[in-house]
C-alpha cells in the first residue's frame, strides 16, 4: 500500500473490492467498462500532459515556500476590498470544518435546518443594516450584484416604460470601477443603455428607467442621496444603492433613504480578502419585487406538526426555472462565506457592529487630521473609511513600498487610503511616517483616536437595527462555539455520509488543499495589490490555467467566473465577441436541446440570444435530424449550440462529433457545459468531441466544496479563437487582446479556494485523475446493477452503461400513492441526503456517487434505497399513513409516549442494522413548502407573529 500516494487516500474503493465490483457489473477489467461506456473516436490517444503527482507533504511544503512569494502589505486600497479580523471561533468552526464545508444546497430542508438558520441571520443583518423589506441568502460578489439590481429594475419598470421601451440607466460616476465594467458587460446584450455622470446634474429625464449610487462614493465621499431618490421617484425612476455594510452600522440606511434596491459585498465581515474572493454579496429590496428578485430566499415556515422550520423559499422563482424567460441566471450562492458573515453580526451583535465601525471612521478621521497637518489636504466633504488626499503620487508610492503599505494611486497628484478594522495607532503613525518622508517633512505621532466626526449629522444612523436575540445572546466565546456546533448537529453533510446528487459531483474535499486558505500568505491580499507582491498567487493562477488547458485541449483559461451559471455566460459573451469581431454580429441563434439545465438557456438569454430548443430521442439522446434541420434552417444567423457532455442523462453520445461538425459546418461555434466533466478528466475532453469552448465547475469536478450551496468557480478554457476574447478587469489587466468587460468584480474571481483545485490536479497527477475519472464510471456502474430488478434506469449507453451518473425512474410508484419526494424524505431516515430530485426528468432521481466513495458506503447506500422500493411495494394508493409518507421522523417523535402510526418505532427510525451505530436524526418533520410561500418571512421574526388566523 503506498501510504503517501494522494490518489489513494482520494478514490474510495480498494484494490480489493474491484474483482467483486466488476463480477457485479459483468466486466473483467475498468478498461472494458470503459470500453463499453465511452465512444472509441473521442478517446484520447495519450496520457494527460502534466507534471508527476507530489505527495499530501511534497504538496504541503511547496504551497508554503509558494505563498512566501506572495507579499503581505498593509493595505489600504479599498475599492471594496479590506483588511478584516475573522473571529477566532468562526474560523475554526466554520470556515475549516467539513461540517459546515461538505454540505450540499439546502434543498432537503429537514436535514439543513442548521445552515439554513446561519443564512436567516445572514438575510436579517442585510435587512436590518440596508433598511429594506426583503434579501436574499447571497449572490457572487459586489459587482455582479450590482448587475442583478439592474436587471431587476429593467424587468420591473412600469408598463408605459416597456411600452416606451425606455432602456437608460444611470450611474454614478462614484461607482467601483470593477463594478462598472460588470455593468457595461451586463447592460449591453440586454439593451440597457448606461449613461454614466455626475449624480448632482443628473437630469432625471423620462428616457430612464432606473439609476445606482454608490454610497459611500469610490474614493470615500459620503453623499446625502435623499433629494435624488426623492427627484427620481417623481420621474418613476428607481434607485439602487451599492452600499458598504460596515458603514450601516453608523450611517443612515438607503432604505431610509427611498432605495429600491441595496447591494455590495459582506466581505469586511470577517472574511479573508483572499486575492479577491470568495466572498458573499448582498441584495435587498422591496418586497413587492420578490418575485423579480435573483437567487435564492431562505424563509420561515412550519413542519407538519405545526413547529417553526426553514426552507429555500419561492422555489418557482429560482430564475432557471424561468429558462429563455429569466431576467438572471443564477442559481447558486455564496452560503459558506455568508454564513461567516452572519456569524460575524451574530458574535458581535449591533453594539459590536457600531464599536468598529466607530473606531474605523475615528481612524480614518485622525489619518486626515494628522495629514493636513503635514500640509496633506484631505479633500472630502464628508467620509466614513477613506480619505482622498493631494500629494506627489510617485514619491508616496515609493516611500509607502519601501514600508510595505500599498495606498490606492487616482492620479500623479491624488491618493485614496482607505482604513480598516485592522488598523492601530501603530499603523496611522507609520502612514503619517511615509508622508513626512515623501514630503521631506518631519514626521510625528498621535497616541489616541480623534473623537471628531466626519459624517453629516443628517446622516448619522439614529434607528435601531439587530435586536433580535440570536444577536444579542452569543458574544462570548463559549457562547458563539455552542452556537455554532448546535446548527452544526442539525445539518447532513459528506462527513457524516455520502451525497449522491446527480450533475453535482459531491466528491471528497482534501483536508490537504484546504489547509493552505487559511495561510495569511494566501488569504490577506488584496486583489488590486500591485502585480509583484503577488508572485506566488500567479504562479499558482497561471499553473492551474495550465493545468486545466491540458485537461480540456484547448488554448486558454479564464478563471474569473464565480459560479459555473457565470461560466456559462462568459463563454457565450466569448462566442458574441468573436463573432462580432467578423463582423457578424447578426449570428445569435443559440441551439439547445430540450433536455439542457435551465441556466443554459438562462444564460443565452442574458447573452441577447435567440433561443431555439432542439428535441431529444425517446432514449434521451439529442435528436441529430432535428438538430440538423434547425442548424440548416438558421445557418445564416447560428451562433453556437450548447451542449452537456456526457448528456444530463448520464450518457456518452456516440454522435458528439457529429453534432458538433454539423454546428461548425453551418457558421456556429460550441459551447459544452462542462457540469460533468467529472467523467472525461483523462478519458476524453471538450477540445477532442469538437467544443470551441467549455465551463468547468471547480466545485464539482475539481473538488472546491459546495460550502453549503458555494463558493463556486466556474471558469472557461477556450480554443485558440477565442483566447482573445476572454474577459478583463479595469484596474488589473487580464484576458485576452480583444477582452470583453469583466463579467465579474476580480481579476482571477475567488482566487483563494482556486488553491484547491491547484492541489487536486497537483496531488493528483495525469494517472491519478484518469483512475479518479474510471472509479467514477466504476461506482455509478456497480450501483445501476445493484438497482437494477429494483428500479428502472431510465437511459443507458448503447452498451447498457451509465457514465458516472444514471436516473432512476420512479413515476410508476404513483400507482402506490408514493411520489418521488416521499422516497427523498425517507432516506433522511436512513441516514442519507437524496440524489438529484425530478432534474432532468420529473418524477426521477438522478445519482452520482462520485469516486471517493468506499465500497462499504456505495453498498450502504444501495442497501437503503432497496428496501425502500420493499416500503413502497407495501404502500398502497389509499393509505397515507404510512412510514414514507410520515418521513422523515425525528427523535421527538419517537420519544414521545403516544405513538400513532401503524408500524413500529423500529421501523421508523431504525429500518436497516448499521443506521443505529451512527444515527442521522432530521431535527424537524416534513416542511410545508406552500404555507412558506404564503406566508413569506425571511427574517428573524418569531413564527408566531405569522400564524394564520
Amino acid at each position: 500500500m503506498k501510504t503517501d500516494a494522494f490518489a489513494l487516500r482520494h478514490i474510495g474503493p480498494r484494490e480489493t473490492d474491484l474483482q467483486h465490483m466488476l463480477q457485479t457489473i459483468g466486466v473483467e477489467s475498468i478498461e472494458q467498462l470503459v470500453y463499453e461506456t465511452l465512444p472509441d473516436d473521442i478517446r484520447l490517444k495519450a496520457p494527460l500532459n502534466l507534471d508527476p503527482a507530489m505527495t499530501e507533504y511534497e504538496f504541503a511544503n511547496h504551497i508554503q515556500e509558494l505563498g512566501k512569494k506572495n507579499k503581505v502589505f498593509k493595505s489600504y486600497i479599498g475599492l471594496g476590498y479590506h483588511p478584516t479580523i475573522v473571529p477566532a471561533p468562526i474560523q475554526r468552526n466554520i470556515f475549516e470544518n467539513p461540517g459546515w464545508y461538505t454540505a450540499y444546497t439546502p434543498y432537503q430542508a429537514e436535514i439543513a435546518q442548521g445552515r439554513l438558520e446561519a443564512i436567516l441571520n445572514f438575510q436579517t443583518t442585510v435587512i436590518e443594516l440596508t433598511g429594506m423589506e426583503i434579501a436574499n441568502a447571497s449572490l457572487l460578489d459586489e459587482g455582479t450584484a450590482a448587475a442583478e439590481a439592474m436587471a431587476l429594475l429593467f424587468d420591473v419598470r412600469t408598463r408605459d416604460q416597456k411600452k416606451n421601451n425606455t432602456n437608460k440607466f444611470f450611474v454614478s460616476e462614484e461607482i467601483l470601477p470593477q463594478t462598472l465594467s460588470v455593468l457595461q458587460t451586463r447592460s449591453t446584450p440586454i439593451g440597457i443603455e448606461l449613461v454614466v455622470g455626475n449624480h448632482e446634474t443628473f437630469d432625471f429625464s423620462n428616457e430612464f428607467f432606473g439609476a445606482i449610487l454608490q454610497y459611500p462614493g469610490k474614493y470615500g465621499q459620503v453623499n446625502d442621496y435623499s433629494a435624488f431618490v426623492a427627484k427620481a421617484k417623481e420621474n418613476e425612476i428607481k434607485v439602487a444603492f451599492a452600499a458598504d455594510i460596515l458603514s450601516l452600522a453608523a450611517l443612515t440606511s438607503p432604505g431610509e433613504m427611498g432605495a429600491a434596491v441595496v447591494v455590495g459585498t459582506s466581505q469586511r465581515f470577517g472574511v479573508p480578502m483572499g486575492y479577491g474572493g470568495p466572498h458573499a454579496a448582498f441584495f435587498a429590496t422591496k418586497d413587492e419585487y420578490k418575485r423579480s428578485m435573483p437567487g435564492r430566499i431562505i424563509g420561515v415556515s412550519i413542519d407538519v406538526n405545526g413547529n417553526r422550520a426553514l426552507r429555500m423559499a419561492l422555489g418557482t422563482r429560482e430564475q432557471h426555472i424561468k429558462r429563455e424567460k429569466a431576467t438572471s441566471n443564477i442559481c447558486t450562492a455564496q452560503v459558506l462565506l455568508a454564513v461567516m458573515a452572519g456569524m460575524y453580526a451574530v458574535y458581535h451583535g449591533p453594539k459590536g457592529l457600531q464599536y468598529i465601525a466607530n473606531k474605523v471612521h475615528a481612524s480614518a478621521v485622525t489619518t486626515a487630521e494628522a495629514l493636513n497637518k503635514l500640509g496633506v489636504f484631505q479633500t472630502n466633504t464628508a467620509f466614513f473609511d477613506t480619505i482622498l488626499v493631494k500629494a506627489d503620487a510617485q514619491k508616496v508610492k515609493a516611500a509607502a513600498e519601501k514600508n510595505e503599505v500599498n495606498f490606492f494611486y487616482v492620479d500623479a497628484d491624488t491618493i485614496s487610503i482607505s482604513l480598516n478594522e485592522t488598523t492601530s495607532i501603530a499603523d496611522i503613525n507609520q502612514i503619517i511616517a511615509i508622508f513626512a518622508e515623501a514630503l521631506g517633512k518631519e514626521t510625528f505621532t498621535v497616541s489616541e483616536l480623534a473623537t471628531s466626526s466626519q459624517l453629516p449629522a443628517s446622516l448619522e444612523r439614529t434607528s435601531s437595527f439587530l435586536t433580535h436575540d440570536v444577536f444579542n445572546n452569543h458574544h462570548s466565546e463559549s457562547q458563539i462555539m455552542r452556537y455554532i456546533k448546535k446548527l452544526e448537529r442539525k445539518d447532513l453533510s459528506l462527513n457524516h455520509s455520502m451525497i449522491s446528487l446527480g450533475s453535482c459531483t459531491m466528491k471528497l474535499n482534501a483536508a490537504s488543499e484546504m489547509l493552505p486558505l487559511s495561510m495569511p500568505n494566501w488569504n490577506s491580499i488584496h486583489p488590486f495589490a500591485p502585480v509583484e507582491q503577488a508572485e506566488g498567487y500567479i504562479t499558482m493562477l497561471k499553473k492551474l490555467e495550465e493545468q486545466l488547458n491540458v485537461i480540456t485541449g484547448f488554448a486558454g483559461t479564464t478563471l474569473q467566473p464565480n459560479s459555473g451559471a457565470q461560466g456559462e455566460y462568459a463563454g457565450l459573451m466569448a462566442i458574441r465577441a468573436y463573432h462580432l469581431s467578423r463582423n457578424e454580429g447578426h449570428r445569435n441563434v443559440c441551439l439547445i436541446p430540450s433536455s439542457a439545465h435551465g441556466t443554459n438557456p438562462a444564460s443565452a438569454a442574458m447573452a441577447g440570444m435567440k433561443i431555439i430548443v432542439t428535441k431529444t430521442t425517446p432514449e434521451g439522446n439529442i435528436d441529430v435530424e432535428d438538430l440538423r434541420e434547425k442548424a440548416i434552417e438558421h445557418k445564416d444567423d447560428l451562433s453556437c449550440l450548447m451542449v452537456t457532455y456526457p448528456s444530463t442523462h448520464g450518457v456518452f453520445e456516440s454522435s458528439i462529433i457529429e453534432i458538433t461538425k454539423l454546428i461548425h459546418e453551418n457558421g456556429g461555434l460550441v459551447y459544452m457545459d462542462g457540469a460533468n466533466m467529472n467523467a472525461q478528466v483523462g478519458l476524453t475532453n471538450p477540445a477532442t468531441i469538437g467544443a470551441d469552448v467549455c465551463h468547468l465547475n471547480l466545485h464539482k469536478t475539481f473538488a472546491i466544496p459546495h460550502g453549503g450551496g458555494g463558493p463556486g468557480v466556474g471558469p472557461i478554457c477556450v480554443n485558440e479563437k477565442l483566447v482573445p476574447f476572454l474577459p478583463t478587469n479595469p484596474i488589473l489587466k487580464v484576458g485576452g487582446e480583444q477582452a470583453i468587460t469583466a463579467i465579474s468584480s476580480a481579476p482571477y474571481g475567488s482566487a483563494l479556494v482556486c488553491l484547491i483545485s491547484y492541489g487536486y490536479i497537483t496531488m493528483m497527477g495525469a494517472e491519478g485523475l484518469k483512475s479518479a475519472t474510471e472509479h467514477a464510471i466504476l461506482n455509478a456502474n456497480y450501483m445501476k446493477s445493484r438497482f437494477e430488478g429494483h428500479y428502472p434506469i431510465l437511459y443507458t449507453g448503447e452498451c447498457g452503461r451509465a457514465a458516472h451518473e444514471m436516473i432512476l425512474d420512479c413515476r410508476s410508484f404513483k400507482e402506490k400513492g408514493i411520489e418521488v419526494g416521499d422516497i427523498a424524505k425517507r432516506l433522511m431516515d436512513y441516514g442519507f441526503h437524496a440524489p438529484t430530485v425530478s432534474f432532468p426528468v420529473a418524477g426521477t432521481l438522478m445519482i452520482e456517487p462520485t469516486e471517493s466513495e468506499d465500497l462499504a458506503e456505495l453498498d450502504r447506500f444501495c442497501d437503503a434505497l432497496i428496501s425502500i422500493r420493499k416500503e413502497i411495494e407495501a404502500a398502497t394508493a389509499d393509505d397515507k399513513n404510512n412510514v414514507l409518507k410520515n418521513a422523515p421522523h425525528t427523535l421527538a417523535m419517537l420519544t414521545t409516549d403516544s405513538w400513532d402510526f401503524p408500524y413500529t418505532r423500529e421501523k421508523a427510525a431504525y429500518p436497516l442494522d448499521y443506521i443505529a451505530e451512527n444515527k442521522f436524526w432530521p431535527s424537524v418533520r416534513r416542511v410545508d413548502d406552500a404555507y412558506g410561500d404564503r406566508n413569506l418571512i425571511c427574517s428573524c421574526a418569531p413564527i408566531e407573529a405569522y400564524m394564520e388566523n
